[in-house]
């Protein structure tokens, strides 16, 4: 792993945000919470299922209206059960594709079939999703993003990481925000999806870990609210 050099020390971020935000406690507590490996491993299936669902159809939607086609999206597919998705035939599938309970978008309503079917032969193997989930290391975070892409359906970017963070598993993100820092102080000068960005990345949240013994979430949100212009005292997904 290549040496990250000039590393800023994250008090020095935390100071910086708290000059922007507010009090250290306030700061803190805007970077939200997240779940233990025990209350990860206890989530059913069937909410991860739903998660990475939701996630995909607000990626580059309104999402105030997938909220409120939810309750469609629940009854049209039982509750995202496994089993139920995995039962269904390809006729039922497509009459479903057309329901106007939901968002008839056909290539997004297909990625439930298919991430269900992922979410089954992990949960076959590990004895359940969330099980599998709760026992990633966290040294590797970037290697369970690339795992969803691979394995999962329209999960690569930042769909997977942000339903991750909708789950409460600890990750960081790869906000605006946070990649204008890190190529302000050029600790990244390609893409952020190259494997070399993210290795980087990664080194530079362990080692804030490392300083502070905070989760990664808290890392990554209070990183965000040290640099750009969110100003106001709001927290958003995308950080």
């Amino acid at each position: 792993m290549t040496e990250i050099k000039n590393l800023e020390p994250f008090s020095d971020i935390l100071h910086r945000a708290i000059e922007r935000k507010g009090d250290k406690s306030f700061v803190l507590d805007m970077a939200g919470q997240t779940f233990s490996q025990d209350e990860l491993a206890q989530i059913p299936d069937s909410m991860w299922l739903a998660a990475f669902t939701k996630q995909i159809f607000q990626s580059g939607f309104v999402w105030r209206v997938v909220e409120q086609k939810w309750p469609g999206f629940e009854e049209v597919f039982f509750n995202f059960d496994i089993e139920k998705m995995l039962m269904m035939s390809d006729d039922m599938w497509e009459s479903k594709c057309k329901d106007e309970r939901i968002i008839r978008n056909g290539k997004k309503v297909m990625t439930i079939k298919d991430n269900a079917q992922m979410i089954f032969e992990i949960a076959t193997e590990h004895g359940s999703f969330g099980q599998f989930i709760a026992n990633w290391p966290k040294h590797d975070i970037i290697g369970l993003w690339a795992f969803l892409k691979k394995h999962g359906s329209r999960l690569g970017g930042n769909t997977g990481p942000y339903a991750l963070r909708r789950m409460g598993f600890d990750t960081f993100l790869i906000s605006q925000d946070n990649e204008a820092y890190f190529r302000a102080y050029k600790h990244i000068d390609g893409g952020v999806s190259s494997k070399k960005s993210q290795q980087t990345m990664q080194q530079c949240f362990d080692i804030w870990q490392q300083q502070t013994g905070y989760a990664y979430q808290t890392l990554s949100r209070v990183l965000s609210f040290s640099v750009g212009d969110n100003f106001v005292g709001v927290v958003t997904d995308g950080s």
